[in-house]
């Protein structure tokens, strides 16, 4: 594993297409896309880690797949009356599904579905409890209180998320938003701007593994539901390119930052700032497309030699 690790660093580092950083968001604009981590938590509580895998990164839409267990395990399978589970098929903040289908999200992975699972969790507290219970959690997956928002990346966020101030208030004037608009944003850009690094976002992602190293979090059947929304939606509208090319179940962020899922074996992590057309990490893919091919890991079987 060190040695398959090591490798698609290295062929990471020389590859001289690295995508483009996210420029919409001031702070992540100025960050070096020659950065290139990977880590592989096992489920046996090993782990392997590759290039910047100690470097912190912002996790942005990675953070979707914690709040959306955090929903779950506050209202139950109530929440799939206010936000659905298809593809969208565009990209993570268009407008454009949300206005044919009054106020519903497609699926809680896109930016206006993670808007209601984030009113959700926050519904009966102040912002601040709700992004400690959020932390809280994140740190009990990785077992490292360490784990923080970079305050820096919330106020960009919030400064620049015009987009995202008009889904929730799209939202709200069709009934689903249950707390005021200002609340869930910043709670929504808080949530966006929690830093890991690759060792950090992969030990916290094995509540998704059925990892004997760790205690249980979330119940077998919710575990089975994230991990299914992961790989039809986790990457926008580049979904069904990643699960064609990759295999697994995966959440992307444009942090550069991708946490994938071999359920029963390992929770990996990547991340390179520079992004693809479709807004998720070009190296990252790249990487795990490769690392799905060496280890065979992907659940629709194991390649036959020829």
């Amino acid at each position: 594993m060190q040695n398959l690790l090591t490798d698609i660093a290295t062929a990471a580092a020389s590859n001289p297409d690295k995508g483009s950083v996210a420029t919409y968001i001031p702070e992540l604009a100025d960050i070096d896309p020659k950065q290139f981590g990977i880590s592989v938590a096992l489920a046996n509580g090993d782990v392997f880690c590759a290039g910047d895998a100690d470097t912190p990164f912002s996790i942005q839409s990675v953070s979707k797949v914690f709040a959306l267990a955090l929903a779950l395990g506050h209202v139950g399978d109530q929440l799939w009356n206010r936000v659905g589970r298809e593809p969208s098929g565009l990209s993570f903040d268009s407008i454009l599904l949300l206005e044919r289908e009054d106020g519903i999200p497609r699926n809680p992975f896109i930016n206006a579905g993670a808007l209601v699972t984030t009113d959700t969790y926050l519904s009966g507290s102040s912002p601040r409890e709700a992004l400690a219970a959020l932390l809280r959690f994140m740190r009990a997956a990785a077992d490292d209180d360490s784990i923080h928002i970079n305050e820096d990346v919330a106020k960009s966020e919030i400064a620049t998320g015009h987009r995202n101030f008009s889904l929730a208030h799209y939202l709200a004037s069709h009934g689903n938003m249950r707390n005021p608009v200002d609340k869930v944003l910043g709670t929504y850009c808080h949530q966006c701007a929690v830093e890991m690094s690759c060792r950090q976002l992969a030990l916290a992602g094995r509540f998704l593994v059925d990892s004997p190293a760790m205690p249980t979090l979330v119940s077998f059947e919710r575990r089975r539901r994230i991990n299914a929304l992961m790989m039809t939606c986790g990457h926008y509208d580049g979904s069904g390119d990643f699960a064609f090319r990759v295999g697994m179940p995966g959440k992307s962020g444009v942090g550069g930052g991708i946490l994938v899922i071999s359920p029963g074996r390992a929770a990996i992590a990547v991340w390179s700032p520079g992004l693809n057309r479709y807004g998720n990490s070009k190296l990252g893919t790249e990487a795990m497309e490769s690392f799905a091919h060496s280890t065979g890991w992907s659940v629709f079987g194991v390649p036959h030699p020829g």
